[in-house]
């Protein structure tokens, strides 16, 4: 897998018929890798080492509603009494952040509500608050640690 502008972590990575699976410490499973999920499992491990999110508080791969249609979001952390804290939003690497990648997360934050959200594919990153009474959206130096939560 390419290197990422996000840090290493330590992983385990298996083959199973011929194709690599990560052990995610969320879903507590080997899972296909993909340049997808490799973004993922670099930014779940940073935001649990590095910024603080206990394990149980962050899911991956969660289900949601939008206009009928079954959709996913890539990683959701909650805040201690459960509420949505930041949608996370992952690309591959090679995908670029386009307008219509920013309208994605925003469709399933409109849904959750959570009052941050960062878009990323492992080489730049997008971290924003959302106020929702006011609908103003600004852009952050950084993710937000936990302890905002």
């Amino acid at each position: 897998m390419v290197s990422l502008n996000l840090p290493e972590f330590e992983h385990k990575i298996k083959q199973i018929e011929g194709k690599a699976y990560i052990f995610d410490v969320l879903r507590k499973k080997y899972v296909r890798i993909t340049p997808e999920e490799w973004v993922r499992q670099h930014v779940v491990h940073l935001l649990i080492s590095q910024y603080g999110y206990p394990k149980p508080l962050l899911r991956a791969e969660g289900g949601l509603t939008l206009n009928s249609l079954q959709k996913r979001t890539d990683v959701m952390a909650f805040d201690r009494e459960g509420r949505p804290f930041l949608l996370v939003e992952c690309k591959a690497p090679h995908i670029p952040l386009t307008q219509q990648v920013f309208d994605q997360a925003a469709r399933y934050n409109h849904v959750h509500r959570a009052p941050y959200l960062l878009v990323t594919n492992g080489m730049i990153h997008y971290c924003c608050r959302i106020d929702p009474e006011s609908g103003t959206t600004e852009f952050l130096a950084d993710f937000p640690k936990f302890f905002d939560a």
